[in-house]
């Protein structure tokens, strides 16, 4: 079997990786709910966790770093929690992308219909984020309290957002809150280059465990809690402790999961440099080979997320990737990718995405290639 959707959930796990959870699944504890000595350890092992992702993304504090299940739950927190306190504030405007996922496009389309100003900025001519429209939207704001949400790359066609550029057209006072799943552990992340929020997935390019995730916060944004429960502070408190990280963390914590994503971030520590370049030469194979055949489309250009979209004449794209894994043994995914208006941008109605990794071999690449021709021969 030969594993090509990386986008979705990292097909490969470091040792460092493996030992980690391990050790954390044969002495478990609840870190911070009791006094004894192996739930102090380890909740000693959870802020070393922290210390090592707010170092890891250029945090500004480790104790704003909020551990999630998923980058899903950090962009909720954010959105949802963001906006409500923003609103007891004044007046504010939700500015997106069309190229989001639906973990940010639900909790936004939720406070659409609740009655939030929302602003979807389009594609240009290359199929980026287009900042004259950007730049537009944020001066008729002007008043208003600008939460900008926007992911740092494309879950269906790996372009990716300017960080610098995107800062420098939002007002100083302006939110940005970043969909960090397909970026982060492929290039470096730096959330003091200006962002507010950072939601990241560690089952991804940060090598961790499905269930594991953070939320790293700025200093200047406080979301409103939008979970509510057991802290194991301020047990007397009817109310969410006013203090980070226990505002935004409510139940026991995936202790196992958070073990995995430090030990992904320590290897990436000494292995992101080597991974960039390696994945560079790889797209550059995937997308000059599926480029060559005739009847396949690209929809993307080579990237440092692993992400290769194209589609087939006459053939759907489920269809495709069902083919793909029964006949060849290779697994992609076909659909719309949890993104229905990057598709409605690119006029397409469903597009095959094979998202490689750096514990891919450029075999992996011909393999597909080879494949998705022999497929077009068939009919």
């Amino acid at each position: 079997m030969i594993y090509l959707d990386n986008a979705a959930t990292g097909g490969f796990k470091p040792d460092c990786v493996i030992e980690g959870v391990t050790a954390a699944l044969l002495h478990p504890a609840n870190p911070g709910r009791s006094g004894h000595k192996l739930s102090v350890a380890c909740l000693e092992r959870v802020y070393a966790a922290r210390k090592v992702l707010c170092e890891f993304f250029g945090g500004e504090n480790f104790e704003r770093v909020i551990f999630t299940k998923n980058c899903t739950e950090g962009l909720n927190i954010a959105i949802l929690g963001g906006y409500a306190a923003a609103k007891e504030r004044g007046r504010p405007k939700i500015i997106t992308t069309v190229a989001e996922h639906n973990s940010v496009l639900r909790p936004i389309e939720f406070l659409k219909r609740e009655g939030a100003e929302v602003a979807y900025i389009p594609l240009d001519s290359r199929g980026e984020i287009d900042l004259i429209a950007l730049e537009r939207e944020t001066k008729s704001a002007e008043g208003k309290e600008i939460l900008a949400v926007m992911t740092l790359a494309s879950n269906v066609t790996g372009i990716s957002l300017d960080v610098a550029a995107i800062r420098k057209i939002l007002p100083e006072g302006a939110i940005l809150i970043c969909d960090g799943a397909q970026a982060c552990g492929h290039v470096p992340v730096d959330v003091g280059a200006g962002i507010d929020a950072l939601a990241v997935a560690g089952h991804k390019g940060m090598l961790g465990v499905q269930g594991s995730g953070a939320l790293i916060l700025s200093e200047r944004f406080s979301p409103y809690p939008i979970l509510f429960g057991g802290t194991g502070s301020e047990s007397y408190n009817l109310n969410m402790p006013d203090f980070y990280p226990d505002r935004l963390e409510s139940g026991t914590l995936n202790y196992p999961a958070i073990i995995s994503l430090a030990e992904g971030a320590n290897y990436l520590k000494e292995h992101m440099g080597e991974h960039v370049k390696f994945m560079a030469q790889l797209m550059e194979e995937a997308h000059g080979l599926l480029g060559e055949i005739k009847g396949v489309k690209l929809y993307s250009r080579p990237n440092p997320f692993g992400i290769v979209a194209f589609g087939i004449d006459d053939m759907q794209s489920e269809r495709a990737a069902y083919r793909l894994s029964e006949d060849y043994g290779i697994c992609v995914r076909g659909g719309l990718h949890c993104a229905p208006k990057m598709h409605e941008a690119l006029g397409s109605e469903g597009l095959i995405r094979a998202s490689f990794s750096p514990f891919n071999k450029i075999s992996a690449a011909k393999n597909l290639a080879s494949a998705v021709a022999e497929l077009i021969e068939r009919g």
